[in-house]
């Protein structure tokens, strides 16, 4: 079968959101089984914080050496197994290395999917970047539509996340079976065999960028849902709704944003966008009906669509270490706020209520907004194209 390299790196992310969204949209009822407080869930959720921030940062010349192929196959696989597993368990401290390892798996994808995807980008001379996570939030979207539903209908977490794992399984071996690592041509990789990954001083504005918007992206993830539940009487389906509606503006901002970005630029794109989330993470910590917050959800996938992968691009064309290791760089902090954000946020929600947790992320999102002037648009490379057959 044939199939554009670009294709099977949106078949990772589209599959890893399935698996991770598949638990997470079950996140209540897993709360209430493992019976914790929203600080006791936030401080089992770490544990994928831990385990990504140990693989983003010793993982990259693993990743080297593996290939993209091996990798992608044991990451999205590895990650979709454990997260399958998590609703089995019957304490939260059997839950926790589990997600350790889920952590350490998911951090190692990170770097593999997104490097496979700058280097596509290069070859190609047009963004994929936006497109690629844009199945992220495609299949977190349909999974998330779907687990309302299943929600709904009284199916088990066990037998959900099961079936979860089942499909991305059967998925990854068609799609990854004939994956190749991209070639580098004129990106910087030399030294890619750097043993510790840590941010530089001049990655830091990036990395800024970056972790507000996974922390922006965790709150409307990890949090929707049991917000829905707490604050008012609604159905599951119409809870769920919540996590359905920010994963699918976020969604609809990635896949359609490449061209917007090229015609305006990155640092517009992005200030504009943070703007939007901030209007919806006060929208959400001030609504006074159900369908308000929903709208504001909805404003708060909108506003972190597309913030994270130009960051990501910006980070790739750096020329002042090797692409891997920039890109692992950035997603060591950013993916370690993703995870590090749920306990922060129990614990406002605890302490505070579960609105105010909404009203922390906005100074960051300012702080981030006058950061946008260090993403830069993309250089036309003249390296070798594909063949428009397999665009």
């Amino acid at each position: 079968m044939r199939i554009a390299p670009q294709h099977r790196v949106f078949a990772g992310f589209f599959l890893f959101a399935v698996a991770i969204g598949a638990m997470l949209s079950r996140l209540p009822d897993i709360q209430r089984d493992l019976q914790l407080t929203e600080s006791q869930l936030g401080l089992t959720l770490i544990a994928m914080a831990i385990g990504s921030l140990i693989s983003l940062t010793l993982s990259t010349p693993w990743i080297v050496r593996l290939g993209a192929r091996t990798t992608a196959f044991a990451t999205v696989i590895g990650t979709a197994l454990c997260y399958a597993i998590v609703p089995w368990l019957p304490h939260a401290l059997l839950v926790f290395p589990v997600l350790v390892a889920a952590g350490l798996l998911a951090g190692m994808l990170e770097i593999n999917l997104n490097l496979q995807a700058a280097r596509i980008e290069a070859q190609l001379g047009r963004r994929v970047m936006n497109r690629a996570h844009g199945f992220w939030s495609l299949g977190f979207f349909l999974t998330a539509l779907a687990g309302a539903a299943i929600r709904q209908t009284g199916i088990s977490p066990e037998l959900h996340t099961a079936m979860a794992f089942g499909l991305v399984a059967l998925v990854s071996i068609i799609m990854f079976s004939g994956m190749r690592d991209a070639p580098v041509g004129q990106m910087s990789e030399a030294n890619a065999e750097h043993r510790f990954t840590f941010p530089n001083l001049g990655l830091v504005p990036l990395c800024i960028i970056g972790l507000t918007a996974f922390f922006v992206e965790g709150a409307g993830v990890d949090w929707s849902l049991i917000y829905m539940r707490d604050t008012f009487t609604v159905s599951a389906f119409v809870g769920g709704l919540s996590l359905s509606l920010f994963a699918g503006t976020m969604t609809i901002g990635r896949l359609f944003a490449d061209p917007v970005v090229d015609r305006l630029g990155p640092r517009v794109v992005a200030t504009s966008l943070l703007a939007i989330a901030g209007v919806g993470a006060m929208l959400i910590a001030l609504a006074p009906h159900p369908y308000l917050a929903l709208f504001g959800f909805a404003l708060l996938g909108l506003g972190c669509s597309v913030v994270y992968p130009l960051a990501v691009s910006g980070a790739a064309e750096r020329t002042d270490r090797p692409a891997a290791v920039n890109v692992a760089a950035l997603a060591q902090v950013s993916y370690g706020i993703f995870f590090l954000g749920p306990p922060m946020l129990g614990f406002v929600a605890e302490h505070w209520g579960i609105r105010l947790s909404y009203v922390v992320v906005v100074p960051m999102i300012v702080w981030a907004a006058l950061l946008c002037g260090s993403l830069t648009s993309p250089k036309p490379t003249t390296g070798a194209k594909v063949a428009p057959a397999d665009a």
